[in-house]
């Protein structure tokens, strides 16, 4: 180890040691239902108390505290989290301070659109853009999204959509080639909520409609979303190219935010205008939000 990376732990074990203390500090007996016992001569629960709540040894919790360097496994960490009463943000700087990753953050379960993303998809009209939970499933759209990526009432699911719409596909200029990536970054998904068995819903679901899903989702190939370039050959806009971003939101982790946006250099958002702007056909209006 090196003198930088000693410091750099040296900082975190005190880090570690003032957080420790300040969260213990905060909680009464009472808060956490047990008794008082004996004067007190600082505020808060005593370390063995804490020790005792998360199921740990009274020595091994104090080394914890004192910062000395020893190992620690997410298990214990979580048992200490709880035990102390911490936050969500607090129980991920915990994790951070002790030299682990933290899990995933989860946002609560059945995306709601509030009306300042209901805004947001509207004002970036004419271009594309919509929301997408954990599952790829899609929370809402703009009128753009139908109109450019041809979705209909019926499509609810990102990749569900991209395998099974005869009409999706005739628009994707590279489907073929994208095809593996797609069933990659839903394996990588998937793979951070192992005990969430909705995603294996999805697949069973795909795979008994799309022979090309199946053989791609056996390749166990693993990606990473990133920003790209897509591009829409479109029967009334011809060729459209758009520079695609996929954000998380702050508040809602298991929310994302795709946007399209024109690539630059090109004529996309002249079409782009004209067609978002032309009557849509029956049965062609934007699908309620989930």
């Amino acid at each position: 180890m090196t003198s930088d990376s000693r410091a750099v732990a040296q900082r975190r074990r005190e880090q570690l040691r003032a957080f420790l203390r300040t969260r213990r500090a905060r909680l009464t007996p009472e808060d956490v239902g047990m008794a008082r016992v004996g004067r007190r001569r600082t505020p808060g629960l005593r370390r063995e108390e804490v020790a005792v709540l998360a199921g740990v040894g009274v020595s091994w919790y104090t080394w914890l505290e004192q910062g000395r360097g020893i190992n620690v496994s997410a298990d214990v960490l979580d048992a200490i989290a709880g035990a102390l009463r911490l936050t969500v943000p607090e129980r991920v700087h915990l994790y951070l301070l002790a030299g682990l990753n933290p899990p995933p953050a989860r946002g609560p379960r059945g995306a709601v659109v509030t009306p300042e993303l209901r805004n947001l998809l509207d004002a970036w009209l004419p271009r594309p853009a919509m929301l997408q939970d954990r599952y790829w499933n899609i929370v809402a759209r703009n009128d753009a999204a139908d109109a450019v990526l041809g979705l209909t009432p019926g499509d609810h699911n990102c990749l569900v959509t991209f395998f099974t719409s005869a009409r999706y596909r005739a628009l994707d200029t590279h489907w073929a080639k994208v095809a593996p990536a797609m069933a990659a970054d839903f394996r990588a998904d998937a793979a951070h909520f192992p005990d969430d068995p909705e995603f294996g819903q999805i697949v069973s679901v795909l795979s008994a409609m799309s022979p090309e899903f199946v053989e791609l989702w056996d390749r166990h190939e693993v990606g990473a979303h990133r920003s790209a370039v897509k591009a829409v050959r479109h029967p009334d806009a011809g060729e459209l190219l758009f520079d695609t971003t996929t954000l998380a939101i702050a508040n809602r982790p298991d929310t994302h935010l795709v946007l399209y946006n024109p690539h630059p250099g090109t004529d996309t958002e002249a079409r782009l205008a004209q067609l978002v702007a032309r009557p849509r056909p029956h049965g062609m209006g934007l699908a309620a939000p989930a």
